[in-house]
């Protein structure tokens, strides 16, 4: 009977640590504080979106959404970025609202699909960073938005490279999601703990 408690106990205090586990992910929004979203830039802009993409710091987990319509949007590598060729693209997405989450360090490559909209600076570079130590949210992050599909998983941009960590990201158009990871592993442990006593 004794080790039928124990078992119990180490069963809960396996739990409840997955509860204290916090995921220090961020979604940005592209275009960030502008929210017209990705759309062909029509020369009153205050900033490109390599500006915006710049003023980021983004990590491994991190994800970007593109808001959209009557248009897509072509993740590909540093050559056809560079030559807006939009031809043989690593990914394409057309649903109007894209997430895609960055799996590795390195650059990633995105363009309009829509003709001349790359040309007239609709593209994006965005630079992925290792991940270093302990990430403290951004002072003035938006809350937390349930709109949208789940991230796609970013492939390689073409060179692969690994980038070192420039220190804590400055305020952004972000969304943190480890306060809904923390409830929903809370709200697990409560319920196989009611189930086990």
């Amino acid at each position: 009977m004794a080790s039928y408690f124990t078992t119990k106990i180490s069963i809960l205090f396996f739990i409840v640590s997955l509860a204290t586990i916090r995921v220090s992910c961020f979604e940005y929004e592209v275009g960030g504080e502008r929210g017209k979203g990705w759309i062909k830039p029509d020369g009153s802009e205050t900033e490109t979106y390599n500006e915006w993409a710049e003023q980021n710091r983004f990590h491994i987990g991190d994800s970007i959404r593109f808001k959209y319509s009557k248009d897509s949007v072509l993740q590909v590598d540093r050559e056809a970025y560079g030559n807006c060729n939009g031809t043989s693209p690593i990914s394409k997405f057309e649903d109007g609202n894209t997430v895609v989450e960055f799996d590795r360090s390195g650059f990633f490559y995105f363009i309009s699909g829509k003709a001349g909209h790359c040309e007239a600076g609709q593209k994006m570079i965005i630079r992925v960073m290792v991940q270093s130590g302990v990430q403290h949210p951004p002072a003035n992050a938006p809350s937390p938005s349930a709109e949208g599909p789940s991230p796609t998983r970013a492939r390689d941009g073409g060179d692969g490279s690994v980038i070192d960590s420039w220190g804590p990201a400055p305020v952004n158009s972000t969304v943190m999601l480890s306060v809904a990871s923390s409830l929903l592993t809370l709200f697990i442990a409560v319920v196989i703990v009611l189930h086990l006593f």
